[in-house]
């Protein structure tokens, strides 16, 4: 459904009553508006749908909040979830004063990041396949006051659980241990089995689901690669299809990177490659099968990786799994097949068209089109500068020594960092306007009063083990 007709023949075909549409907020949060399905016309696509946007996050100010919604028709389908025939459809946010694109719309700078590649002349097509992990829980509490702050999960997977005495059937996978067990050890194969069906009806191409290396639920589903637009809309609708099977059978989804102390956290290791008019251009002759313009594109992501972070790592969560030594890789280098390189080369093929880079720092919490957007900037902005990424690092990080760790770069170590490395480091963002100074002073002003301020403000639980007897 390509076009507005064919989707008002779908509507009327499948007796819709409700038009939803959806759009993202600045932190990466799906929103919606709901409309009689009778204010749908073929107008409508080139007229829009007025709404508010004072109170969405990071978006315009009270005074300069009307905005218009404008369907994508390629983006339609049948939601899965609602009692009522509900279509929904992606919607661009437009100015409705100067009929322009939005510029806070994180699909429009998406947009852009994929108009500036095929202005670049150096590829038409930047494909990306994200590996988004997260974790099924059966109750969570939490809360922060002025004088109690606390959280509470628990998992009827969670390992804590073995010593439990009602109810009690055992099989539960170890911490750090949780990596492809079968049934009942996995406890939610069927679960992630009707995820997967569902997001298969909904359009999504999945390629597999596993249990993950954590205890408690932690879960992966991979969907096949894409364009770097449809795939930032695919993980939107991908986190909305995981949220709501969960909730039909009473359990709850965290795409928080670190939620459980001891155990893994989720990553969204993120699989990327340019094409030039059908040709992969990934592949070569050079070190892993790659060539040389995917080598620069390598350096890229290496060189402005602590920038990256601000936006692939966007929480301060992020950086409890981004720690020096466990299971997350922070060293910003390349390696075939070593995990704990920030870009892996995988090796499940020699094909040219399976030549790609996998990024391995990124995590579920971030918003896909800001994230997909830089790393692809980042990337073409070590193929323009012919950047040399160095060696690869292709020994084991712990049999490193301290002197010959010190000479390989990492993330940073906090958001607050990662937030100061952009400011440091944006120019590569600013090209062709994909992202603007404007969107940016927005993205970090948010991130430091709502985020790192807030957290910092707050007395942790922690600190009255460690202080309260001083």
């Amino acid at each position: 459904m390509a076009d507005p007709k064919s989707v008002l023949e779908f509507a009327k075909r499948n007796d819709v009553k409700i038009l939803d549409l959806r759009f993202t907020d600045l932190p990466g949060l799906w929103h919606h508006i709901s409309y009689p399905i009778e204010q749908l016309t073929e107008a409508a696509f080139e007229d829009g749908f007025g709404m508010d946007g004072s109170s969405i996050r990071g978006w315009a100010a009270i005074h300069e909040s009307d905005m218009l919604l404008i369907p994508d028709p390629g983006s339609s389908l049948l939601d899965p979830f609602t009692e009522v025939s509900t279509l929904v459809m992606v919607a661009d946010v437009i100015d409705p004063v100067t009929k322009q694109r939005y510029d806070r719309d994180p699909r429009y700078i998406a947009r852009k990041a994929e108009l500036y590649l095929a202005s670049s002349g150096i590829a038409d097509t930047a494909y990306f396949g994200a590996e988004a992990e997260f974790f099924i829980f059966d109750n969570v509490r939490f809360d922060q006051r002025e004088q109690h702050g606390f959280y509470f999960i628990d998992a009827e997977e969670g390992r804590w659980n073995s010593g439990r005495a009602e109810n009690n059937l055992g099989y539960r996978p170890r911490f750090r241990e949780g990596y492809f067990p079968v049934p009942p050890t996995d406890h939610y194969q069927d679960l992630r089995s009707e995820m997967v069906v569902a997001m298969q009806n909904a359009g999504l191409m999945v390629e597999c689901h596993h249990h993950e290396v954590a205890t408690a639920g932690q879960t992966e589903i991979d969907l096949r690669f894409n364009s770097l637009v449809k795939s930032a809309d695919s993980m939107l609708l991908f986190k909305y299809i995981v949220k709501n099977v969960a909730n039909q059978y009473g359990k709850t989804i965290t795409f928080m990177p670190k939620p459980i102390y001891g155990d893994n956290g989720s990553g969204m290791h993120t699989h990327q490659s340019l094409w030039k008019e059908g040709k992969p251009l990934f592949a070569g002759d050079g070190y892993a099968g790659l060539s040389q313009l995917a080598l620069w594109y390598i350096a890229g992501l290496i060189k402005h990786g602590p920038a990256l972070a601000a936006l692939i790592a966007p929480t301060t969560n992020s950086y409890k799994r981004l720690v020096p030594g466990f299971e997350a890789p922070v060293n910003l280098a390349y390696s075939r097949r070593n995990r704990s390189a920030a870009c892996r080369i995988p090796m499940y093929s020699a094909a040219p068209q399976a030549r790609r880079v996998e990024f391995r720092p990124p995590d579920p919490s971030c918003n896909p089109y800001l994230a997909f957007a830089a790393m692809m900037m980042a990337g073409l902005d070590g193929i323009e500068n012919k950047m040399d990424p160095g060696p690869p690092l292709d020994k084991d990080v712990y049999d490193l020594t301290p002197e010959e760790l010190a000479k390989v770069p990492s993330m940073p170590g906090s958001l607050e960092d990662a937030l100061d490395a952009l400011e440091r480091d944006s120019g590569f963002l600013l090209k062709g306007d994909v992202f603007t100074e404007e969107l940016l002073r927005t993205y970090i002003e948010y991130k430091r009063e709502r985020e790192v301020n807030a957290v910092r403000l707050r007395p942790h639980p922690y600190e009255f083990l460690l202080y309260y007897d001083i």
